[in-house]
């Protein structure tokens, strides 16, 4: 007998009234009019069956910390930046666990269930780390949390030289943490960035870790660490297991370089994250007008053959003040801000958080096929266009084949004499009663 099966769901690729099995928190069948016995059948009703929300970059250790130990008056990635260099020597493990794990219930009722955050490794007494190595340990039934080694402050700029950030990274990896970081632009030439780069690339190769960097978070055309960080990917054999996160200095590089830079991007096979949300607020905020858009060549990217995923980046911390962890609120800024207005645009802005964020972290049995994990989301839509433009409600989570989070379906009442007596906002306009 099986232990759940969902009846008459659309999937992402088109197919509806589609069947899928579970037993021991795997999905063993998707076919359509399957019957057979489970220990709980779901009628799905024709909504969205989605593999769960994955975000490829953010930051759990500043979250829900908005308002410590003040307000960030400008709104700017600078003001962050000191407010945060305020804040860590205020940090405590039990409020960075307490602030970490509210989060996670919001991911999971999102239905998010895989995150790589990056955590600061800047700080000898790796307090974050120790936090959020609980953390992991404890969602670990509900989520796949990834965590990078992020020196925050750059990884040559210690204050008793350039081995101290260096030396603390390492020893971040020693504890458990799973991924090499880095952020190029803040060091403090051009020529230290490339060397952090190189550093951290051979430390990933020889520790057999992947490397996901903070790279070109910047307006200045003449950042171009990817390039850098491309290269030696190639040179250690890092191909599938390097990203480039944010890259948004590719907004204000002129065509000719990029046409020559893609490629190698391509070449390398370096996954891209770009964070629509923070990158539109951040970046141009020394233009004038015109202003940029402040966002990697999204549609480029993928037009290459790249993968590219959208991240979440910051919830309520020193950086953005919004947020609520719903990745289908990224997908839809991303999906406007890169004027991907085209049906076949709108759903690559749906694979964006889901799909490929999946690829960037490396997930094993993700998706909606037989041997996968039964990890999926029912979602209040018929389709991704629709669950974007509704930031559709999740009407069921599951995790390996159990009920993690459920909701009910979002309808408004309507008192107007000749018209219907609901809606919910679809594109059919059907009211669900008379």
């Amino acid at each position: 007998m099986l232990d759940l099966l969902i009846q008459n769901a659309t999937l992402a690729d088109g197919r509806k009234g589609v069947c899928v099995a579970v037993h021991d928190g795997r999905i063993v069948e998707v076919s359509s009019n399957l019957s057979a016995t489970a220990h709980e059948i779901i009628d799905a009703q024709g909504h969205l069956l989605s593999p769960p929300f994955v975000d490829a970059h953010f930051h759990m250790d500043a979250t829900l910390s908005f308002g410590l130990p003040r307000v960030n008056q400008s709104g700017t990635l600078l003001e962050g930046i000191s407010l945060w260099g305020e804040l860590k020597p205020m940090l405590t493990h039990d409020a960075l666990v307490k602030r970490a794990m509210a989060y996670c219930d919001w991911a999971v009722a999102k239905g998010l269930l895989a995150i790589r955050t990056h955590v600061d490794v800047c700080d000898p007494r790796l307090l974050a780390v120790d936090a959020l190595m609980e953390v992991k340990r404890k969602v670990a039934p509900f989520i796949d949390l990834q965590l990078v080694a992020f020196p925050q402050d750059g990884l040559l700029r210690g204050k008793t030289g350039p081995q101290e950030h260096f030396d603390t990274l390492k020893r971040a990896l020693d504890l458990g943490v799973d991924v090499v970081g880095g952020i190029p632009h803040f060091e403090r030439t051009m020529a230290d960035g490339a060397l952090s780069v190189k550093l951290l690339c051979e430390l990933a190769a020889q520790r057999g870790l992947r490397v996901d960097m903070h790279c070109d978070e910047s307006d200045d055309p003449l950042s171009r660490h990817i390039e850098t960080l491309t290269y030696e990917t190639q040179r250690l054999g890092l191909q599938g297991r390097v990203t480039g996160s944010h890259l948004t200095s590719m907004h204000s590089m002129d065509n000719y370089y990029v046409r020559k830079l893609i490629p190698l991007m391509a070449e390398a096979d370096v996954h891209v994250v770009s964070n629509p949300l923070i990158n539109i607020t951040l970046q141009g905020r020394h233009d004038t007008y015109p202003k940029r858009r402040g966002m990697t060549r999204v549609p480029e990217l993928l037009a290459a053959g790249i993968n590219v995923a959208f991240g979440q980046d910051c919830v309520m911390d020193p950086w953005y003040s919004l947020g609520s962890g719903d990745m289908l609120e990224v997908a839809h800024m991303g999906l406007h801000v890169a004027q991907m207005t085209s049906q076949a645009a709108m759903r690559q802005c749906f694979e964006a958080v889901t799909q490929n964020p999946a690829k960037v972290l490396g997930l094993e049995g993700y998706g909606i096929r037989a041997g996968c994990y039964a990890d999926f989301v029912i979602l209040q839509a018929n389709d991704p266009v629709e669950a974007i433009r509704l930031r559709a409600n999740r009407l069921r989570v599951y995790r390996r084949g159990k009920l993690i989070a459920h909701s009910s379906e979002t309808v408004s009442t309507l008192h107007m004499p000749g018209r219907p007596s609901n809606t919910a906002m679809k594109h059919d306009s059907t009211p669900l009663s008379d």
